[in-house]
């Protein structure tokens, strides 16, 4: 079967030792609408705020933000096989940036990682993935540092970015947003920062 994601221009390309090689490429949102619906309709994502809806919407959303400087969305594959979805947004033009002092060269990340198959732990394979992602956001778009929101119930989320080197910030309340296109209700969230001297050592 033939590569769908061959014809694709990637934003970043990474052979992690030990780990295999890392695509991001932008996201389709036509495309890869059903694929995201999969992955955002599963109980484990419920904390991404997406269950229930339908592969339609789903595609909507993508859509919009597509439009958008601020906000952009990318597929991460592994070796060909998508294992993650990746979005970055300026913390500034995002409710996050009521909650904290945003700092010149900050950056706000969201990450869902794929349904690991077959089920079971995958050692190392967070990390390598990780490990790709903060290159392409701290080297390839030259920010300084990775802001990320997950729930505050959210503990493997949590674990997982403290585990990567993140440090742990305040707990906060990110208002509702509520438009004509958009409503996000209230969120208790864990803020979690990670340098670009923390990531590379230097």
């Amino acid at each position: 079967m033939s590569d769908p994601y061959t014809s694709r221009t990637a934003v970043h390309e990474q052979e992690v030792h030990g780990f295999g090689s890392v695509r991001v490429l932008p996201l389709d949102p036509a495309a890869d609408a059903p694929l995201l619906h999969r992955w955002v309709s599963e109980e484990r994502a419920a904390f991404w705020g997406m269950n229930g809806l339908s592969e339609q919407r789903v595609a909507e959303i993508y859509a919009h933000m597509d439009t958008l400087d601020t906000h952009h969305a990318y597929l991460v594959l592994k070796d060909g096989t998508p294992a993650a979805l990746l979005q970055t947004y300026e913390p500034q033009a995002d409710r996050v940036g009521e909650c904290y002092p945003v700092e010149p060269g900050d950056i706000g990340v969201h990450l869902l990682l794929a349904p690991a198959e077959p089920e079971g732990a995958r050692s190392g394979w967070t990390g390598g993935l990780l490990a790709a992602i903060a290159t392409y956001i701290l080297v390839v778009l030259d920010r300084r540092r990775v802001v990320v929101d997950p729930d505050v119930a959210n503990e493997k989320a949590i674990a997982r970015f403290l585990k990567q080197g993140f440090t742990a910030g305040p707990a906060v309340v990110l208002p509702e947003i509520d438009l004509p296109d958009v409503h996000i209700p209230e969120k208790k969230a864990q803020l979690a920062f990670l340098t670009r001297e923390v990531a590379f050592g230097g």
